[in-house]
């Protein structure tokens, strides 16, 4: 019989593994129909498509040319709910009528006067039959990326058929029907079920996507910490019930399906787009943080740091950049090259944690894992950059657990330190690598900062504009800390920005904690510890989004996979503390 607590546990993973498969299915266009010529889910940030040119109407008589009058074109425009539960709340919006390219209209809703206008909702009618093809209001007017546009993001990966199979192949192989209330059910269920809050992001709801991530991201930083400081073994065999070998068939099967997907059904957004234009900035000696970063290109590139722009180098220099938003094959490559990084990093990880057939289990179910996740092909096949961070990381653990001299320490620190040159967020991780697993902490930290001190210097001064570091930190980290986002609680809820420097407080002193806490930790915990610090410091962040999944999976994946069929529960470093 189980008791209540084994019961309701039970059941949280039942409902978990349901809602998970059920998560991320095809989503619901956001648009009623595309305008011939003009598709925004191929414009930017997701396309090179160029927006249609607008030009403003006086009055509400006819437009030459036009089947609808400006007057008729308003009042279609108030038919879209999200604008009429916009102008509810700010009536004293005044609206602007545009004749949009050749078959459309766009009617903006404003507040204030000169510099101080805002729109606060808009809406684009169709000429030809008087149809409302978008209607936003609220914080999706500002964001392109919240409006739900069918295909914008990853393409075929939100097709049931993709997500679903992804979820359950990711889940399936370390399912133990012998012991279905075991952690490691919950664990991955637990990252399955973001993929509810993909769906309601899919279908423009980024409300309800933010309040079903919260949950979910919560448990993953919590059970981080109780891995990192309470570590337990055991749990029932790793693979429950097929063998290794077809597991690494699978494994195979899913490397070439994902890379064929990338070249035939993929596209490069805005993130893939800057690191390839970086590049190629790079190579032809020009600035990066000047300020004119892509002219002639809608497109904000130069807010990364610059290991993220010298990553792509290889790749452009293989396919180089046209000097416009076509098919960018140096990104397609640079993701896919990026992805096999961190599958042969996780492989040979695996094997490093056990030794003989043990470790090469492990190393296997780790990169089968990192390949079945619907998340990590989300982020590969929208051309971000995101596996970058997470290969640097998986690089961090193999410097880790290759022995405790000054070569570990300074690979630790090499790995931390390039990955806080391309996304900075990463840095948050250096206390705890520099401290490694806590034997000759104070040399290692000290080799750790020197190398982490040297690469900084060796990439950024090549790059410092005319107007010095503060130029840099204004472009980059000073605007990705500032900028507005809605998917977060932050940016759902300004209101709550005292709240949100209290968790920043928080986070920090938990990057600076993990160094010290455990006293004595072996890589599982350090894994364990890694995935909380950078989770709970991306949580405090008013821009989250799903490609960061792939920077604490690795952690994640180490943490939950890596002691779960030990035979034996070793010595438990935290009572060392």
């Amino acid at each position: 019989m189980l008791d209540g607590g084994q019961c309701a546990r039970a059941r949280i993973a039942a409902l978990a593994l349901v809602i998970g498969l059920l998560g991320a299915v095809s989503p619901t266009p956001a648009l009623a129909q595309s305008l011939p010529g003009d598709d925004p889910s191929l414009q930017s940030p997701f396309g090179g498509q160029p927006a249609p040119e607008l030009e403003r109407v006086e009055g509400k008589g006819p437009v030459p040319g036009r089947r609808f009058t400006a007057g008729e074109v308003y009042g279609l425009a108030l038919s879209a709910p999200a604008v009429a539960a916009q102008l509810a709340e700010t009536p004293d919006a005044r609206p602007v009528v545009y004749a949009r390219g050749e078959f459309g209209w766009q009617v903006d809703f404003v507040v204030g006067e000169g510099d101080d206008a805002e729109r606060v909702a808009f809406a684009v009618v169709d000429d030809r039959d008087g149809s409302v093809v978008e209607g936003w209001g609220g914080q999706q007017v500002g964001s392109e990326l919240a409006r739900g546009y069918d295909g914008a993001v990853a393409q075929a990966v939100n097709s049931p058929w993709v997500w679903i199979g992804l979820t359950a192949l990711f889940l399936a192989p370390f399912y133990d029907p012998r012991r279905p209330l075991r952690l490691l059910h919950l664990d991955l269920a637990a990252i399955a079920l973001l993929g509810v809050s993909v769906f309601f992001f899919n279908r423009a709801d980024i409300t309800a996507s933010v309040l079903a991530s919260l949950p979910v991201l919560a448990y993953v930083v919590v059970r981080s910490l109780w891995l990192g400081v309470r570590p337990r073994s055991g749990d029932g065999p790793l693979l429950p019930v097929i063998g290794v070998k077809l597991l690494a068939v699978a494994a195979i099967a899913l490397l070439a399906g994902r890379i064929a997907l990338n070249v035939v059904d993929s596209r490069v957004i805005d993130i893939g787009l800057a690191g390839v234009v970086g590049a190629d900035r790079v190579t032809s000696g020009d600035e990066l943080y000047d300020g004119g970063f892509s002219p002639g290109i809608d497109l904000r590139g130069d807010v990364y740091g610059p290991f993220n722009y010298v990553a792509y180098v290889p790749f452009e220099l293989a396919s180089p950049w046209s000097g416009g938003w076509d098919e960018l094959p140096a990104a397609h490559a640079a993701s896919i090259g990026f992805d096999l990084l961190c599958v042969v990093g996780l492989l040979l990880l695996g094997m490093r944690l056990r030794a003989g057939p043990r470790g090469r289990e492990l190393g296997v179910c780790l990169a089968f894992a990192w390949l079945a996740c619907p998340f990590t092909l989300y982020a590969m096949n929208a051309g971000a950059n995101d596996s970058l961070i997470a290969a640097l990381g998986i690089g961090a653990m193999l410097a880790l657990v290759s022995g405790r001299g000054i070569g570990s320490a300074a690979g630790r620190g090499a790995a931390v330190a390039l990955a806080a040159l391309a996304k900075f967020g990463p840095a948050a991780t250096g206390p705890l690598f520099a401290a490694g697993t806590g034997e000759r902490r104070w040399r290692d930290i000290a080799v750790f900062s020197g190398v982490f001190a040297l690469l900084t210097a060796a990439l950024f001064l090549p790059f410092i504009p005319d107007g010095g570091i503060s130029e840099v930190y204004e472009r980059t980290f000073g605007y990705q800390a500032s900028r507005s986002s809605p998917f977060s609680i932050w940016g759902q809820a300004p209101s709550l920005e005292p709240l949100q420097t209290v968790a920043r407080v928080a986070a920090a002193g938990l990057a600076v904690a993990a160094a010290f806490i455990p006293r004595r930790r072996d890589p599982i915990q350090v894994a364990a510890l890694a995935c909380a610090v950078t989770l709970a410091v991306q949580l405090t962040a008013t821009h989250w989004f799903f490609f960061y999944v792939v920077w604490f999976l690795p952690f994640f994946l180490v943490a939950a996979l890596g002691r779960t069929g030990e035979e034996h529960r070793p010595p438990n470093p935290a009572r060392a503390v």
